[in-house]
């Protein structure tokens, strides 16, 4: 080598050798000399250094599916043709084919659907959760067990509010089964499995993490999904999402799925805290019993926020806090204790509750009965109140409960009657000028059921009757009962009007099995 080349060398090496000196004197003077610190020194401090061993790998599966998977099972429905086409295939333009992922498959009959899903064992005597499209308007399921047995299955009970049924299933030896974990306790992040029998392929398994918690998708009043990643598709509907301390913390029900196609890595599962309230109920009486406040609530707007004089956000810019009452109804548990209008509820029994969604969640939750402790604000100063909790299916339209309760349901047609309010009309779309009944509940099993009466359907008229109350409906219902006539309902859905007629001993429709139809007594 050149000497000039190992100058050159040398040059560059000692050029070297003086700024990392000088980077090094940086670290010891940096505190009292401003001028050495460095962009990247600056920012170092508010990088953000997350506490995770470096040999954390990705957990293995093995000895969890083996234990659990034996619990989970295959179910097969054969449904009416028309309680299909009821449902409509979807959420008003939604990007969710809900109810999911259950399997529909062609049959030669025009009569019945054959649908697939899935579902697990919670008792060693044959107890099966599911989701309740799985079975809605089957007259036959039927349960296969992981080693392939096939027993018949008859339906406990179904709740379409949540979308959650109870299977009974016979069998002389004990059956395997699994418990219902703590969903409040999963968090974003966490790994979960889900078994099931997606496209009638039997038990399989997918994996992922959490995405998120407590997502409303719209789809009931009662919406508070685990959103996660893990594949769910066609026939994993009513199949149990694990954590890995084997127990089930959700029940999978729905997909995002903007093409109508498969899992796109959204997924939702109802959670089993949800689970446990409803099947607990559906096991003992066969029906659901919610808890009932009377107040009609909407979300603050910052601009309501300012108005009320309620404190402002935590955070700059986020929503503010809270449902506000914007009417009480009359006789209701909320005006016993004194709730009034512009009130803004803040707890409901030592819980946050951050908008109406919530509160209605909560108050559900609670039997009717039982008091609850609801904190709230009125006139920007915290006031606190006892309740004790309304049944919701005695409360009749007006807010009121009583004897009228019976009538306001239709006479035994098994439907809920509300007034189209101003807040009714943006929920469902409507102008003005329509006129009618809201149907706010549908008992399943029912006629009304039977016959493709849904939530959210506007009563336009009875027969060539028009009506615009609740009580109008009663009153034609109850004519035309008298005069032994079949009720024939004008209603208005997805802003079309057709007409629906309701045979009250519900013989317009195929009667179920005595091995798997709705056996609701509500």
């Amino acid at each position: 080598m050149s000497g000039k080349s190992v100058t050159k060398v040398w040059a560059r090496n000692r050029r070297r050798n003086w700024m990392s000196a000088l980077l090094a004197s940086c670290v010891l003077v940096t505190a009292a000399a401003p001028w050495c610190s460095t962009p990247a020194r600056a920012e170092a401090d508010s990088v953000i250094k997350p506490n995770t061993p470096t040999s954390q790998r990705i957990p293995d599966f093995v000895s969890l599916v083996k234990q659990v998977k034996p619990a989970v099972v295959s179910i097969t429905s054969m449904i009416r043709a028309d309680a299909v086409e009821g449902d409509g295939g979807g959420m008003g333009g939604m990007p969710f084919p809900f109810p999911f992922p259950f399997q529909m498959m062609p049959q030669p009959s025009h009569q019945t659907i054959e649908a697939r899903g899935s579902g697990f064992l919670i008792s060693a005597d044959g107890y099966v959760v599911t989701n309740n499209h799985v079975v809605k308007g089957a007259t036959k399921v039927t349960v296969i067990l992981d080693d392939g047995t096939t027993l018949p299955a008859k339906v406990v009970g179904r709740d379409g509010k949540t979308d959650l049924a109870l299977l009974k299933v016979t069998t002389s030896e004990k059956l395997p089964f699994i418990e219902l974990g703590e969903s409040d306790d999963v968090q974003p992040g966490e790994w979960v499995i889900a078994v099931g029998n997606p496209y009638g392929l039997g038990g399989t398994v997918t994996a992922g993490i959490v995405s998120a918690r407590g997502r409303d998708i719209n789809e009931g009043p009662y919406d508070n999904f685990i959103q996660v990643d893990a594949p769910i598709n066609r026939g994993n509907s009513g199949g149990p999402l694990f954590t890995q301390d084997g127990k089930v913390v959700g029940v999978n029900t729905a997909i995002l799925s903007p093409s109508g196609g498969g899992s796109i890595g959204i997924g939702f599962a109802i959670p089993s805290d949800t689970v446990r309230n409803v099947v607990e109920q559906l096991r003992k009486t066969g029906h659901v019993v919610r808890g009932y406040l009377g107040v009609n609530a909407q979300v603050i707007s910052p601009v309501m926020a300012r108005a009320l004089g309620l404190p402002a956000p935590a955070t700059p810019g986020a929503q503010p806090i809270g449902a506000l009452v914007a009417s009480v109804s009359p006789g209701s548990p909320a005006e016993k204790v004194g709730l009034k209008s512009e009130d803004v509820i803040t707890d409901f029994n030592g819980q946050k509750v951050s908008n109406p969604h919530d509160l209605a969640v909560r108050v559900a939750s609670i039997a009717p009965g039982k008091q609850a402790t609801i904190g709230y604000l009125r006139g920007g100063k915290a006031q606190t109140a006892t309740v004790t909790i309304g049944d919701l299916k005695t409360a009749s339209s007006d807010g009121s409960s009583g004897s009228n309760a019976d009538v306001a349901r239709g006479q035994r047609l098994g439907i809920a009657l509300a007034p189209l309010s101003r807040d009714v009309r943006q929920q469902l779309g409507l102008s003005a000028d329509v006129r009618g009944v809201v149907v706010s509940d549908v008992d399943p099993g029912s006629p009304a059921d039977q016959a493709g009466i849904r939530p959210g359907d506007v009563i336009q008229a009875i027969g060539s009757q028009a009506v615009d109350s609740p009580r109008a409906v009663v009153a034609s219902v109850k004519a035309a009962l008298a005069a032994k006539k079949p009720v024939l309902l004008r209603v208005m859905r997805d802003n079309q009007s057709l007409f629906i007629a309701i045979s009250p001993d519900g013989g317009n429709n195929a009667p179920p099995s005595d091995d798997g139809g709705d056996d609701d007594d509500n």
